[in-house]
């Protein structure tokens, strides 16, 4: 355990930071679970709905930190592409 002032109140503020990005990482799965299971049962209105949902709650994480731009990029991709194959 830590006995100086600085590196106790390191742990407790790494500790938070990891709480938080814990929580924002299970919503945009969350989100992108929802879009797949919208595009599962062919519903395209609901997969559209969900689609925008899910790619603000993506590009929020981003600002926030927790994901790099390109990560961020590749997941509205790949959720944008099985939305617009639905016929």
């Amino acid at each position: 355990m830590a006995n100086i002032k600085s590196a106790k109140k390191r742990i407790l503020v790494n500790r938070a930071n990891a709480d938080r990005n814990k929580a924002i990482r299970s919503e945009v799965k969350t989100a992108i679970k929802k879009v797949y299971a919208a595009v599962d049962a062919g519903d395209k209105a609901v997969a559209q709905q969900e689609l925008i949902a899910a790619t603000k709650t993506i590009e929020m994480a981003a600002s926030k930190g927790v994901y790099h731009k390109n990560n961020v990029a590749r997941k509205v991709s790949h959720i944008s592409k099985a939305v617009n194959k639905m016929a």
